[in-house]
């Protein structure tokens, strides 16, 4: 004979699941949740939990600095194969206000936009550290070229050195002499 599995018992296909937290939170929930993981054995069924960061230039006190934001503030993304163990675990962490979803039937995000995101993160940890982007357009705001319009043509994050076009003659220049407009 064979035993129906009720709906709140079914085991769903590995997916990403977007999971609300507290705001400013995210990293405490995801810190928490593998050592859960770990602690539990459910590495076979949590595989992955990520606070999406993008890492941006920020103008402060006269000087450019990069700095590490959250790019979903109060979401932390987890890529989990959702039964009423996995669920129990996540949704009961210290932290956690639910996922995105009905409260016993969370929805994964599709394959897609997963991977938009996942790829858009780890573009943002490449070309992107310094919070600019090949073609982004600036304004050049010290040296000889100070008030003139450019466009970045190339990004040395590790020099924090960017190669822009000004009226079609080539610049290096330092992060800190352009901003965006």
């Amino acid at each position: 004979m064979d035993k129906k599995i009720s709906e709140s018992e079914r085991i769903t296909e590995r997916a990403w699941y977007v999971v609300h937290t507290f705001s400013g939170f995210e990293k405490k929930v995801k810190a928490t949740l593998e050592s859960k993981i770990a602690a539990q054995g459910l590495e076979d069924k949590i595989f992955n939990v990520i606070v999406p960061m993008r890492a941006e230039s920020e103008f402060k006190d006269g000087r450019r600095r990069i700095v590490q934001k959250k790019v979903f503030p109060g979401y932390v993304l987890v890529d989990m194969i959702v039964n009423n163990n996995t669920w129990y675990v996540v949704r009961n962490t210290q932290g956690v206000t639910g996922f995105v979803g009905s409260e016993k039937d969370p929805i994964p995000l599709s394959d897609e936009e997963a991977q938009r995101i996942l790829t858009e993160l780890a573009d943002g940890r490449t070309d992107n550290t310094l919070g600019f982007k090949v073609n982004d357009n600036v304004r050049i705001i010290d040296g000889i070229f100070e008030n003139r319009l450019a466009v970045i043509r190339k990004i040395d994050a590790a020099k924090q050195r960017l190669k822009v076009l000004v009226e079609d003659m080539p610049v290096d220049l330092d992060v800190s002499q352009v901003e965006k407009i």
